[in-house]
């Protein structure tokens, strides 16, 4: 959140609770009505006090429609869910998650003891990757092995492919699978 936007959030905030006191205070009798009416047509009739009460309402009504229509961190969060956007003297490139996740399929999906294999990838803001995996193995699989080659294979291979550094490479062994009554 930028500094403007923690500062309207906390001016509203401080405004809506002196409403919402004062208003409580006139519903439940405390406070006269009369009274309070008379200073707001005050503040509002003086020449200086009527021309600030204008400006800041009309700064508090800016405020709120950039607030509401204008979220600054929309576009940092759609390039975060989209992928990866490398920029250099030629040109811009974006690597699409999609395209990590395909990658990261071909590669346990080369392996003869994987049958199965969901991906997930996630990018922090430094384009760091995270490779979240789950597997379905064959039944005869040492998986200490397999997944310490799967590892060393995807971070390999997404380095070569987009020269981005692969941070984790997190499997799980979701289930052996179970050979078909055919292959016996």
């Amino acid at each position: 959140m930028k500094v403007l936007e923690k500062i309207t959030l906390i001016i509203y905030s401080n405004l809506i609770l002196i409403l919402s006191i004062i208003l409580c205070l006139l519903v439940f009798g405390w406070l006269d009505i009369g009274l309070v009416g008379d200073v707001i047509r005050n503040i509002i009739q003086g020449d200086t006090s009527g021309k600030i009460v204008l400006g800041v309402s009309v700064l508090f009504i800016l405020l709120s429609i950039k607030c509401i229509f204008f979220d600054s961190g929309s576009k940092e969060k759609t390039k975060e869910r989209q992928g990866v956007l490398l920029e250099n003297e030629s040109g811009k490139l974006m690597i699409s998650k999609e395209t990590l996740e395909n990658l990261v399929n071909s590669v346990a999906l080369n392996f003869q003891s994987t049958e199965d294999v969901l991906t997930r990838v996630e990018l922090d803001k430094e384009n760091n990757v995270k490779v979240y995996i789950n597997l379905v193995v064959s039944q005869d699989v040492i998986i200490k092995d397999l997944s310490a080659n799967l590892q060393t294979k995807i971070k390999e291979k997404i380095k070569k492919a987009t020269d981005l550094e692969v941070k984790e490479v997190n499997i799980t062994v979701k289930k052996v699978a179970t050979p078909n009554k055919e292959e016996e």
